[in-house]
């Protein structure tokens, strides 16, 4: 057994997990160009990004930083999707 080996903190662990994390954010930044968003997608992309950083720094793993964002995507969606409901009821009055 390789006392030495620190799995959590390896640089091809790290790379990967900032590669994962760079790319999800420039893909979630291009496609806010397209229109104006709601609040359930920016609460899609903020959770996702929040997600992945938080899984990675919990389990230390490309798995834990994807499921975490998974994750934090749901959660994000839900809330920004509970705010834009709010906003339109807010507007009928």
């Amino acid at each position: 057994m390789n006392k030495g080996h620190n799995r959590m903190s390896t640089p091809r662990t790290l790379l990967k997990s900032l590669t994962l994390m760079g790319t999800l954010a420039g893909a979630l930044a291009l496609g806010g160009c397209a229109h104006h968003p709601n609040n359930a997608q920016i609460g899609t992309g903020v959770g996702a990004v929040a997600g992945g950083v938080v899984g990675n720094a919990l389990f230390g793993s490309t798995l834990g930083t994807v499921g975490g964002a998974a994750a934090g995507a749901l959660i994000g969606n839900q809330v920004g999707s509970d705010s834009d409901n709010a906003g339109r009821r807010g507007r009928r009055r």
